[in-house]
């Protein structure tokens, strides 16, 4: 019994170290050789009962080491990627940062089959990588050194080297060992195409959480060396895409690109691993890597500062030339091939440059996407001199306009784009009189198709292209823009009477608001307060300063509008110009309700600021949201200034007839309460001039709420009785008599001029009382 139990141990013996000369031996460096090898290596892991000898341990050890050297020569004779170098990285790192869990996991998809592993089995295993094989030093060292995966996506298996480096960033060990990894994932990133690699997004989340490290973070240090990337390396690589030109004339100088190829001549294999063809996957990702960057350091702004720590930031101007609306529009077509990058880019994108993310644009873009647009057509190409020509005629032949621009509509928008500046600079033209209304129609699709491509381009064209002639020599920019966005309406005048020109106007004039808002904001939190300066003495009252001059400017903005709606003797002596300003009026209108329901409190402001009167009854009735009003109404009624007591009973009587709701009747009660205690309390010389304009308000009232015209008649008896007895203070016998009912008339020979004030205010009481008597009194149709 014993001799058989020995010689079975013998023979098992003889057996393992069989397979561990099969497993450890050294193939040809072939396809099926690098596989064998990934598979023995697999095998060494999934047993550790092999290597249980000192002398199966030594070999085994000796055989790794052997494929950390021949990597490279397997990879270069084989011809395929031998992706056991990259396991054999991964498994260090997974040692150094004890996730066992994960080798069991690696393991198992590589040979296919499920294996139970315990962390006990594998101490051994762990001190072998990290202590003999691979150092934590020499794994990052290592890191750096391999090569990028070519045209790296979601369709290339295996394990890659971008595995490797996101374990190693996420473990911080390109940090703590001062190895620099900017360049790697630089040129990775540029060899990445479509579909997108799943693990590409999470490489730049961790690569941008390892350079800006919060001062608070266990994690921080001052010595960390990971770098960011540089803005003129981010320009090189759109340089080479369909925006090329959008950059060659901007911040880049000569210098600046020839120090970038002095450096890349110096690192041949940086240099030959570089994609430089348009790649839209690398685009999106450097644009992912910018604003998850620009993120995390507003975020950690004040606490960077307050730690003494200087961090780069990526300029405004910078910013302002990616074509970053085209991209995101890109990654929404093709959501399939861009999984995962989508959601992420649209929220950054909404929290730092909502004026890019506007409902009318994603409505715009949906319409322009599935209009089908026949490329391959090469009449359908337009010169610039034939545009120019097009429009140096519209006024004698407007038709030939219209083909040139409906040849542009049926052309892709990147393709029309080159010519954006000479588009532009003709937007006069379609000012003039003689202008169709079609041409004028058909150029504002053509530049709502060139809005998706390089919105804050075209934005910029567009207002210079506006300005006054005094002002033409002044050339304005993006920044001067967003400084003062109210120079979007110091334009040509003629714009409020054209309503296809005036609604590109106002989607510039509201992304312009909102630029300005994202401007100021991150102003703040870019120059956070350090300490006291002048009266400022907290955050909150910074704050304070923002809210009330955004509040100032979107105010004053409203108001010009509200103005340039107020009708003119122009309008009407010009045939059609009527119905023009009926079409500006819509537009207008419909501009400030969406204004007003995003940020009620602008509406509060602008009607205690007030506006012509005459404008109450377009603005009500065009506005769906002017029935927020009604909450602040009480208030604006106890202002002590008349002009805007008149105001509110005028704006009330509006909207009493506008929504005759239950909280329209308070108000309105409300509005009578208050006229009658103030006629008990006016000086005589200031009552005129509160009760006479407020009486045909007081008509619409009754008319929206008979029920009230009891009160009201009561109100005008009142005022009428005082009038007749300021009146009679007066010589004015032969101008006024009381008629048999003791109602004040008019003699026969009464001259108006000779009227008092007082008089004439009681004439008009009389005139409203009738009114009201036959609105509301008489009313036979009620419903």
């Amino acid at each position: 019994m014993c001799q058989t139990t020995l010689r079975q141990m013998f023979d098992f013996d003889d057996e393992v170290s069989s397979l561990v000369q099969l497993l450890t031996s050294k193939p040809p460096p072939t396809p099926a050789g690098v596989r064998f090898v990934s598979l023995g290596l697999c095998m060494l892991i999934a047993c550790p009962s092999l290597i249980a000898t000192p002398e199966h341990e030594r070999k085994s050890v000796s055989w790794v080491q052997w494929l950390v050297k021949g990597e490279a020569y397997f990879e270069s004779t084989s011809g395929v990627s031998a992706s056991f170098g990259e396991m054999l990285l991964l498994m260090a790192i997974h040692f150094h940062s004890n996730q066992l869990s994960a080798i069991c996991d690696l393991v198992c998809a590589t040979l296919g089959m499920k294996v139970q592993s315990r962390s006990n089995n594998m101490a051994r295993l762990k001190q072998i990588f990290t202590q003999e094989i691979f150092t934590e030093q020499v794994v990052t060292s290592h890191a750096v050194k391999v090569p990028v995966t070519p045209n790296l996506h979601a369709g290339v298996s295996g394990f890659l080297p971008v595995h490797c480096i996101h374990q190693l960033l996420k473990s911080r060990a390109f940090a703590k060992h001062r190895v620099p990894i900017k360049n790697w994932i630089y040129r990775q990133v540029c060899n990445s195409v479509a579909p997108l690699h799943p693990v590409l997004p999470a490489l730049i989340e961790v690569y941008v959480n390892s350079i800006l490290v919060p001062p608070s973070s266990k994690l921080y240090d001052q010595t960390n060396t990971n770098q960011p990337l540089s803005e003129n390396e981010i320009r090189q690589i759109f340089q080479n895409s369909v925006f090329g030109s959008q950059f060659d004339n901007k911040s880049t100088s000569k210098k600046s690109v020839s120090s970038i190829n002095e450096k890349c001549e110096q690192d041949n294999e940086m240099d030959s691993e570089i994609n430089l063809k348009p790649s839209l996957t690398s685009q999106l990702l450097l644009l992912y890597y910018l604003l998850l960057y620009e993120d995390t350091r507003l975020a950690n702004s004040s606490a960077f500062i307050a730690a003494g720590k200087h961090v780069m930031s990526y300029s405004s101007e910078f910013l302002s030339e990616l074509p970053i609306k085209y991209l995101l529009q890109q990654a929404q077509k093709d959501q399939s091939r861009f999984a995962g990058l989508f959601s992420s880019l649209l929220k950054l994108l909404a929290t730092h440059f909502p004026h890019l993310s506007l409902v009318e644009d994603w409505l715009d873009d949906d319409v322009i996407s599935t209009e089908e647009v026949n490329t391959k057509d090469p009449s359908h190409s337009v010169l610039s001199a034939t545009i120019s020509e097009a429009f140096q005629v519209i006024n004698t032949n407007p038709s030939r306009t219209g083909r040139i621009l409906k040849q542009l509509l049926k052309m892709r928008p990147t393709d029309v784009w080159p010519h954006a500046d000479l588009f532009t600079g003709y937007f006069r033209t379609i000012l003039d009189e003689n202008v169709p209304k079609y041409v004028q129609d058909l150029y504002k699709q053509c530049w709502l198709r060139l809005n998706t491509v390089l919105p804050r381009s075209l934005w910029v064209m567009t207002i210079n292209a506006l300005l006054p002639v005094e002002n033409r020599a002044i050339s304005l920019t993006q920044e001067n823009i967003a400084i003062d966005p109210l120079q979007v309406l110091r334009c040509d005048q003629r714009i409020f009477r054209c309503s296809s020109g005036l609604a590109i106007i106002l989607r510039v004039l509201q992304t312009s608001l909102a630029a300005s808002r994202c401007q100021l904001a991150r102003h703040i939190l870019d120059n956070p307060l350090t300490e006291r300066v002048g009266q400022l003495t907290c955050e909150s009252e910074r704050e304070e300063l923002r809210l009330a001059l955004i509040s100032a400017q979107e105010s004053l903005a409203v108001q010009i509008l509200l103005e340039s709606c107020l009708e003119t003797e122009e309008d009407r002596a010009k045939p059609g110009q009527l119905l023009a300003l009926q079409e500006v009026r819509s537009l207008i209108c419909s501009f400030l309700h969406q204004i007003f329901i995003s940020d009620p409190a602008l509406a509060k402001l602008v009607h205690f600021q007030g506006y012509p009167r005459e404008l109450l009854s377009i603005t009500v009735q065009g506005i769906p949201s002017m029935h927020i009003c009604l909450d602040f109404i009480p208030e604006l009624l106890r202002q002590p200034s008349l002009e805007k007591q008149v105001f509110a009973v005028d704006l009330v009587s509006h909207l009493s007839v506008q929504y005759a709701l239950p909280k329209a009747l308070s108000v309105a009660r409300l509005a009578v309460n208050t006229l009658s205690t103030l006629l008990s309390v006016l000086p005589s010389e200031i009552r005129p001039s509160l009760f006479g304009p407020i009486l045909p308000s007081l008509v619409r009232i009754c008319d929206a709420f008979p029920p009230l015209a009891e009160d009201t008649i009561s109100l005008l008896l009142q005022i009428g009785r005082v009038c007749v007895s300021q009146a009679s203070l007066g010589d004015q016998s032969g101008i006024l008599k009381l008629g048999s009912e003791n109602t004040l008339i008019l003699s026969d020979e009464c001259n108006s001029e000779l009227m008092s004030v007082n008089e004439m205010l009681c004439v008009q009481v009389q005139k409203t009382f009738k009114q009201i008597i036959e609105k509301s009194v008489f009313k036979f149709k009620i419903y």
